[in-house]
């Protein structure tokens, strides 16, 4: 696999706050990459750096570019959906459907029509008086009809309800997402993308403190359902995180064997955000 993203040593700060401390990692094509981080731990950071929205110092490439020198040639290949999907609310549908098509040139207008034949979007409403589901659904389709090589997410979802959250990734995984391609998704609802992801990164006060593939994490990490009677053996391996549910407590554990393991309890993998949370609390 090749690196579609490759960040070295990524640093960035605000005078004496320092969002990005040293980041690095990297996303390889034909991936789903889940950026995971509380508020404040710098994923918009680390976002706007790859999209070209600001400065940086260290190494960061992106489809072989320096996202600060060579934004215009990196956004011929980057699409980006932002936590809020603002178009002109002056704007006709159709009137959008041909501005991109002039401006942009890898974009594909009968496949933008295609999408749209899906919704209940009218060609000649204005976007002020289309719903927010309705704009998001707009912007995917215009999104999703440009041949790029990385989609870059932020909160795609924000405010949707359930039916428009499940058919926009649905979306995303049928038209969109193939091995030629990746996807940079950041969202705090990570229970509804966990089973679309194949890698995690977890950001915390402007580090990287896990980068993993899915199948690696599932290695490394295991919960185990355990009865009081064996809840000192438990804690005598030294836990990454111990919960309680009906009366018995959910030990995770990392690194251990399962063998091990095995005698306390029934074992399960743990939850991308069973992990999160956990992660986050380490050392604390």
């Amino acid at each position: 696999m090749s690196a579609i993203i490759q960040a070295r040593d990524l640093k960035k700060s605000y005078g004496s706050f320092h969002a990005l401390k040293g980041v690095n990692f990297s996303v390889e094509r034909g991936r789903i990459v889940g950026l995971v981080g509380p508020n404040g731990a710098g994923k918009t950071t680390v976002l706007k750096a790859i999209l070209g929205l600001t400065s940086f110092d260290g190494d960061l490439e992106v489809l072989g570019l320096n996202p600060e020198t060579q934004r215009h040639q990196l956004m011929q290949k980057v699409c980006f959906i932002a936590d809020v999907a603002i178009m002109p609310s002056w704007l006709r549908v159709n009137e959008a459907l041909e501005f991109i098509t002039e401006v942009h040139p890898h974009f594909n207008l009968a496949r933008a029509e295609q999408f749209l034949e899906k919704t209940s979007i009218v060609r000649d409403a204005k976007i002020k008086s289309l719903s927010k589901g309705m704009v998001t659904q707009l912007h995917l389709a215009l999104v999703m009809s440009i041949d790029a090589e990385l989609l870059v997410l932020d909160e795609p979802t924000l405010g949707l309800d359930i039916l428009y959250r499940k058919e926009f990734y649905n979306e995303l995984l049928t038209e969109f997402f193939d091995e030629g391609r990746s996807i940079l998704v950041t969202t705090h609802q990570i229970e509804e993308v966990e089973n679309l992801l194949t890698d995690l990164l977890f950001i915390k006060q402007g580090e990287i403190i896990l980068s993993s593939t899915i199948e690696q994490v599932n290695e490394k990490y295991v919960e185990v359902l355990v009865g009081k009677e064996k809840l000192p053996q438990a804690k005598a391996l030294s836990p990454l995180a111990e919960r309680s549910a009906f009366g018995r407590s959910i030990c995770l554990f990392e690194n251990k064997s399962r063998e091990q393991l095995a005698e306390l309890g029934e074992l399960y993998s743990p939850s991308v955000a069973d992990l999160f949370v956990a992660k986050m609390k380490e050392g604390q």
